[in-house]
């Protein structure tokens, strides 16, 4: 007697051809199922792996008839060899799944939205949290940890404004009003904000 496993073959035939939706490895049979071996107990488990094997191998069929896109990457080889991956791009799903959770419910607007949607103010557009800094050569964080508006605070000769000569303010060190500018604008946020919160709860 061979020990050899019977192999079933690759093709299956079906008579109304399977639906698929490659985009979410989904495949839809729209043949019937037999009655009679599903109400046989002792054929049914078989005759449902059966059916079951035939559509995922329908399945891997229709997935292997996509493009194919060979790559070689070092990443996560733990001997540091180039390792061979073959990938297949997958197609976008065309069968709509419902949401694992509910829609966010929308957040009650600030009190700056409502001040601005009562004036008409439009939001600026943002155009990135990186700066190029000619001095330096490289690009460097608008604001924050080695930000560009703490240029200032690094320069050994700052020119005084022709609007404070001979006047008090002349006296006072830009530098130093930049970093007290910049902490009064930071506690001025953190009151808004708290505010903010309170408003929406």
């Amino acid at each position: 007697m061979s020990d050899e496993k019977e192999f079933k073959p690759v093709t299956v035939d079906k008579l109304i051809p399977n639906t698929f939706d490659l985009g979410n490895l989904a495949t839809f049979d729209p043949n019937p199922l037999d009655n009679v071996k599903l109400r046989d107990e002792s054929q049914k488990e078989q005759y449902l792996s059966s059916v079951t094997r035939d559509n995922v191998q329908l399945l891997i069929n229709q997935i292997l008839s996509l493009p194919v896109k060979t790559t070689t990457d070092t990443h996560g080889s733990s001997t540091g060899q180039n390792s061979t991956m073959t990938l297949i791009q997958l197609p976008e799903p065309t069968t709509q799944l419902p949401r694992e959770k509910a829609i966010p419910k929308a957040k009650a607007p600030t009190k700056w939205e409502q001040f601005a949607a009562r004036k008409g103010i439009k939001a600026k557009t943002k155009d990135g949290k990186m700066v190029y800094d000619e001095a330096k050569g490289e690009w460097v964080p608008k604001w924050g940890y080695k930000g560009k508006n703490k240029d200032l605070d690094d320069q050994w000769l700052v020119e005084v404004d022709d609007k404070v000569k001979n006047t008090e303010e002349e006296l006072i060190d830009p530098r130093t009003l930049g970093r007290a500018e910049r902490k009064r604008l930071i506690k001025k946020n953190e009151l808004q904000h708290k505010r903010n919160m309170k408003n929406q709860s």
